[in-house]
């Protein structure tokens, strides 16, 4: 079994809560980048699918259906998921199971908050 994570460190060590100081071009285009993940509605779905699923983890397999696309889209979706930092992926045989990082979309979500 390979596990692959990605997680959000590098938008810990650039960004404050975005009300709490001005962000300086670079912290703005890495949190960019990092919501631009989150914003497309496949993708939206996913993370609630995947965290729903039972032990909040899920196949590919399992997710293909109940969005109704395919499954080249569907992993591509989820591997900007991970690549952003909000899934791990774990290879079992032929099928790839995704799980949601710990804390990764509250950290985002205590980027936009006010503190």
């Amino acid at each position: 079994m390979t596990m692959t994570e990605a997680p959000l460190p590098q938008l810990e060590a650039c960004c404050s809560p975005v009300t709490r100081e001005v962000l300086d071009v670079g912290a703005a285009d890495e949190l960019a980048r990092t919501l631009k993940a989150l914003a497309d509605p496949a993708r939206l779905r996913l993370l609630s699918m995947i965290g729903a699923h039972e032990d909040a983890e899920a196949c590919v397999c399992d997710l293909t259906d109940p969005l109704g696309l395919s499954q080249p889209t569907v992993s591509h979706h989820l591997k900007v998921l991970t690549e952003a930092g909000f899934l791990t992926r774990s290879t079992r045989g032929r099928w790839a199971y995704y799980r949601l990082v710990d804390g990764a979309l509250a950290q985002v979500a205590g980027l936009l908050a006010a503190p």
